[in-house]
Formats: C-alpha cells, structure tokens, sequence
C-alpha cells in the first residue's frame, strides 16, 4: 500500500461498541487508474495504470469527497461541506478552469470565487459547475457551443456564468461536445452542437431541432418517464430508428414494466436502474460495456423492431447495485461494499492489471468504495480505510458507519 494513502480525505468517528485498536482512525483515500497521458490520475506522473493506486491528494486532507468526475484527459473532485473543486489532467483548453493552459499533475484547487459548487460534468474537454445557489459555471472548449455562452467564445481557461438559464439550476451533465441541465421547475435544457452534423445526415431533407443546433441553452420537449434521443448507431435509443431527433420515451416492457430510476449513458451504450434495484443495459457491446454476452451479427434477430442484442438485458450481478457510472466505453459500480467494473479496457480502466476488456462485473480488488466516478478512459474511486496512527501504516479494511448517497440514482 502506497505511503501517502495517509493524505485523507476524511476522518470518520468509530461507532459506539466498535473493537478496534485504541490508535486506529478511519481514513479515506483516492484511488485512480487507467489511462493517464496527461496526469488525469493526479500521481504526479503520465504513465498509464493498470491496477488501483492511490493519488497524491494531499490538497483534499480533512475533506469530505462528494463527487469525482472526469473528462477525455482531466478529473474533477468536489468536496461535501465546502463544495469546494480540484483538478487535476488536460488542460489545453482551459477546462481546468485555472486561468490558464498548462497542464497539471497533480489534485490542485480551482478558484470559484465565492460560490459553492454542488455538482460536477465533465465533457470531453470542458467541465461544467453547478453552485448551490442553482446558478451554472462553464470553462474549457467552446468550439461546439458546449459551454453555452454563444459563439463568440472559442474556449475560456476562467470560469464563464451560463446566463442563458433563466431558472435555478438542479442537476447538469455533460457529453462528449454538448451539455444538459435540468432546472427547478422541471425543464430540460440542451446547448452544444456536437450532434448536429449527424442528425443533418439522418433527418435529411427534414429540419434539425433547435435543441440540437444551439450555442445557448434551449429547452428540449419531455415530461416524465426515461426518454432518449440523438445517435442510434449502435442501438442505445432501443428503437429501429438510426436516430431520433426529439425525446422519445423508452418503451417500458422492455425494463420488465418498472420505472427507472437512474440512468447513466457511455458514449455508445446506456445502463438504467428500475425502482426494485434491477440493472439493464443495451447498446453497444463489442469491448464488454454492456456487462452481458452481446452478438455484433450484422444479421441480428429482431425483437419489437430492434435487433436483439440492442435490446434491454437485465445484467444480475448489478442488481441492487447504490452506484453506476460510465466511462467512454466501460463501467464502475458498487455493489454492497464491492467495487466492479467492466468494459473496454486498453489502458487498464478495469484496474484488473490487464489490458483486456472485460466482459462482465468484476471485482476490482478488495476496495471498499463510497464515491465513484470515470473519465473517458480513466476511473476513480474514494475508498475507507483503517490506519494505525502509531505505525502510519494500512492494517485492515472496515465498514463505513455512514451511507454515502448515491449520485446514479438522485
């Protein structure tokens, strides 16, 4: 075990009645691994890692982790009480949001003037921020409109305000060149134009909606139940249709009649959670993403009008699963108090110190994880870990005595 895995996030009271060693603390650790040509893992160098290891998180000491993040090259970490923001990784074109280009190596705290951030999204090469107040930050890349203050930005290394949004904002995410927000009332917003050219192609001679060709933020027509929109290629809308340009609801007998949850979208395939904890996913599946066997045939069987194995699957070994996030093309999730990944594995996202995709859920390690989170090609997890205070050395694994709330289902 690395020596800085000292450099806690947290300190955690024991419970009453625990018997554990007098000079015993609970601690916690960042964990990275993957893909790391830029210093995305934040340890201090830009090798790629094939197996968990601890960060330098020294900047994060006595801090509650709420969310990590990441981008194509660059990680995000909130932290809980403060919402306070590191980074670390990629930072060409400001989405560090440092003020300047240059990247870093290393966890290193964002000024937000005097904001509080409640929430993170990492695009591609962009990072929005969301503050308690419910008003929305952008920096990085702007050559798609992705950071939703028009065109005349190209890209910021300083944190731009969204004005375009009129209404607190409650939730964010972000693609690969385009974002989303929902806001308090309920409405849905869409900016960037990264999927422009495609539906052009596909909904020749028809228009394209304005939600998918704005700079600015632009409501997008939903209400209620799991919708889906934009690419089908690879069969993650779960429809006949290569694309679809509107909010089209996801028919609900394919998740065996139950109501979603929570989802979480990679860039071809998508992972949904239903209200009694059973986990489906559906799309594309050739590097292991989907967590199940899935054929390629070109000759695919159909079912309802979509090739079979494009269809919703119900992967068992997720069920009950409190975390899901999804890289580019592969996957983490809790489970218990177990950590699993799966997917496209090129440069040891896995963390099973290969480099070869993984079919499905298995156990990374024995970490014992509270917070998640992928970039494209990179994972990170906040793990619990009990330190001896004497000997500042890792001796045993124990339960966390509080549940940490899930971000893949909020």
């Amino acid at each position: 075990m690395p020596e800085n895995c000292d450099s806690a996030v947290n300190h955690v009271r024991f419970p009453a009645g625990c018997s554990m060693e007098t000079h015993s603390r609970l601690t916690f650790c960042l964990y990275a691994w993957g893909a790391n040509s830029y210093g995305q893992l934040g340890q201090s160098h830009v090798e790629d890692q094939c197996v968990p290891w601890v960060s330098d998180s020294s900047a994060l000491q006595d801090r509650t982790v709420r969310v990590v993040d990441g981008g194509g090259g660059h990680s995000v970490v909130l932290t809980a009480e403060s919402g306070e923001v590191f980074v670390c990784g990629q930072n060409h074109r400001g989405q560090l949001g440092l003020g300047h280009s240059t990247n870093i190596l290393t966890l290193q705290l964002c000024p937000v003037l005097n904001h509080r951030v409640s929430n993170v999204a990492c695009g591609w090469d962009f990072t929005l921020l969301l503050t308690d107040s419910g008003q929305l930050l952008a920096c990085g890349s702007n050559a798609f409109g992705q950071l939703g203050v028009g065109q005349t930005v190209t890209h910021s290394s300083e944190l731009l305000v969204v004005e375009g949004l009129k209404e607190p904002v409650v939730n964010v995410a972000a693609g690969l060149r385009h974002s989303l927000a929902v806001s308090a009332s309920g409405s849905v917003y869409q900016w960037g134009t990264g999927l422009f050219s495609h539906a052009k192609r596909a909904l020749s001679p028809h228009p394209v909606p304005s939600h998918l060709n704005s700079k600015l933020p632009c409501p997008v027509p939903e209400e209620g139940e799991l919708f889906l929109w934009g690419s089908n290629k690879h069969g993650q809308l779960a429809i006949a249709e290569s694309f679809l340009p509107s909010p089209t609801l996801l028919n609900r007998s394919l998740l065996r009649g139950e109501k979603v949850m929570g989802v979480c979208s990679g860039w071809t395939h998508v992972v949904a959670q239903t209200e009694r904890g059973r986990v489906f996913t559906w799309g594309r599946g050739d590097y292991g993403q989907l967590g199940r066997s899935a054929s390629v045939s070109e000759n695919a069987e159909m079912l309802m009008g979509i090739r079979k194995d494009c269809t919703p699957l119900e992967v068992t070994s997720l069920y009950g699963a409190t975390q899901i996030v999804c890289g580019s093309e592969h996957n983490l999730a809790i489970v218990g108090e177990c950590l699993l990944s799966w997917g496209w594995n090129e440069h040891g996202m896995c963390g099973d110190g290969s480099q070869a995709d993984v079919f499905h859920p298995r156990l990374v390690s024995d970490l014992r994880p509270v917070v998640i989170g992928c970039g494209a090609g990179h994972s990170m997890a906040v793990c619990g870990v009990t330190t001896s205070l004497t000997q500042n050395s890792v001796h045993a694994w124990e339960e966390l005595e509080h549940k940490q709330s899930s971000p893949f289902t909020e």
